[in-house]
């Protein structure tokens, strides 16, 4: 076989798995492939977005200490700035999708463009005010005097930048609603490697550049980020890939804000749940000494890494699920989100075997220091065994988000961190005092605490009781007669 003939197969091969979402069809035919074709893109896709926070959380390890623990005490605030905003790319993803099932494809584009108009303003706002508050809620949450300058700097660099990291995840939403995860896999891939190279200049001050620390950790983010947007509006408005937006539907209509509003405040609800959550946990955290804030800080980071097959299962199967309903076939839906339950649980279950026996060298890659490797490695070990539940929540949490049910799915969330997982950290974290007339058998007992340990407890003892009730919440079936599309819809005509 000549060279030529072996590079046109190459390239057949590659043109067969970068198609378009034109060639991919959710709504019939085997389950697993298309899943798995939506999914896998989705797992690069978040290994690549974590990339971005563990390059800053590697070079800041080797930077010191002091910035290793600001930005744990950053990222969760970053995380709430974004949930707060994100319930519109959620619903405008669910839209999508079920307008894409249904095949009403111009009802998808108006979903889209008016998606992105309202995130936009929406992540202006958010910014503005997340400059001027963050270092009152980062002194709220205990950060010590030497890590809130730090923290702060990054935080109001972020701040600013907002509409770049939340624009690009709103491009990620749609395009996944309508069946395309390849192409934002692709842009994430390039503005990732140039934050990678940028990164170290900026916080070390390598050639002509100053030394900024934590504040140029972030700074090398937002402009990564701010590339990306500008990329993915541009992929957006040529409708080449995936779904199209178009100028003249990006007129602010707020008729149908309302109905991005009822699907995206509880999508609001869940993603802000579980960052308060993350916030709330580091005020237990932040009672413990800077070491264990950098360990668990270094844990959150790994736990986003190890979970990405899990959220891309998540949104694999919250996009199924919304073609499917609007294509009026709820029983492959279900049969695709206890598919992705049971995959989810399987992969996770082995990474948390592997990660038991590799968390100390995991630790070790974000940190010299020899306390935050052994609490870090610590926290891993305790959590790892539980791995394969969290796989179950997301799965089913995806599937009420397809049909519609954003509600379900924050209540999940909020029970699983809020109501389980916050109070056992509390309790088991420190003592508990009680009357001396208890007797001292008694006072001895109540006064025995975990201590960090406790907090790594909450998070095994949560996954597994959240896991339960998502399973069964979802056998219920109530989520089979949603359709997020009904409503008071504009008009939109052909052009």
């Amino acid at each position: 076989m000549s060279v030529r003939e072996r590079l046109g197969r190459l390239g057949a091969r590659l043109g067969n798995l970068f198609k378009g979402q034109e060639e991919l069809d959710l709504t019939s035919g085997d389950i697993g492939k298309p899943l798995l074709f939506l999914s896998f893109p989705i797992v690069i896709t978040n290994l690549l977005q974590v990339a971005y926070n563990l390059a800053d959380t590697f070079w800041l390890g080797q930077y010191s200490t002091t910035a290793l623990a600001a930005i744990s005490f950053a990222f969760p605030m970053i995380f709430l700035l974004i949930s707060l905003g994100m319930g519109l790319s959620v619903a405008g993803s669910v839209l999508v999708a079920q307008h894409t099932g249904a095949e009403e494809h111009r009802e998808a584009e108006y979903a889209a463009s008016q998606t992105v108009t309202f995130a936009l303003i929406g992540s202006v706002l958010l910014g503005a005010t997340g400059y001027f508050f963050v270092e009152d809620f980062l002194s709220l949450l205990g950060a010590s005097s030497e890590v809130l300058p730090g923290a702060t700097g990054y935080l109001q660099v972020v701040s600013l930048g907002l509409t770049a990291m939340f624009g690009f995840f709103v491009f990620i939403s749609l395009m996944r609603g309508a069946g395309d995860t390849i192409t934002p896999m692709l842009v994430m891939f390039g503005t990732v490697v140039l934050n990678i190279v940028i990164d170290p200049f900026l916080i070390f001050g390598w050639g002509p550049f100053p030394e900024m620390g934590v504040v140029g950790a972030a700074v090398a983010t937002i402009f990564s980020r701010g590339v990306a947007l500008v990329v993915g509006i541009g992929i957006l408005l040529s409708g080449t890939r995936g779904i199209r937006i178009r100028l003249g539907d990006m007129a602010p209509d707020l008729e149908y804000l309302r109905k991005l509003l009822r699907l995206g405040v509880p999508a609001s609800v869940e993603g802000t749940g579980r960052a308060l959550s993350v916030n709330a946990m580091l005020f237990i955290v932040g009672t413990f000494s800077v070491t264990v804030v950098a360990a668990f800080g270094v844990g959150i980071r790994v736990f986003s890494l190890v979970f990405m097959p899990a959220i891309a299962m998540d949104r694999g199967v919250e996009t199924m699920t919304g073609q499917n309903l609007g294509a009026e076939r709820p029983d492959r839906a279900a049969a695709a989100n206890h598919f992705a339950a049971k995959v989810s649980f399987v992969i996770l279950t082995v990474l948390g075997a592997i990660t038991i026996f590799a968390a100390p060298t995991v630790v070790s890659v974000f940190s010299d220091d020899p306390e935050v490797v052994r609490i870090g490695a610590d926290f891993l070990q305790w959590v790892a065994p539980t791995f394969g539940f969290i796989g179950i929540v997301r799965a089913y949490s995806g599937g009420f988000r397809g049909a519609g049910k954003t509600l379900t799915s924050a209540a999940l969330a909020v029970t699983m961190l809020g109501v389980i997982r916050l109070p056992v950290a509390w309790v088991a974290s420190r003592p508990v005092a009680v009357p001396a007339w208890l007797g001292p058998r008694v006072v001895d007992i109540f006064a025995y605490s975990l201590a960090e340990q406790g907090i790594w407890l909450a998070f095994a003892v949560s996954n597994v009781l959240a896991a339960g009730l998502a399973a069964a919440w979802f056998l219920r079936g109530t989520w089979r007669d949603a359709d997020p599309r009904t409503g008071s819809d504009p008009a939109v005509a052909d052009d």
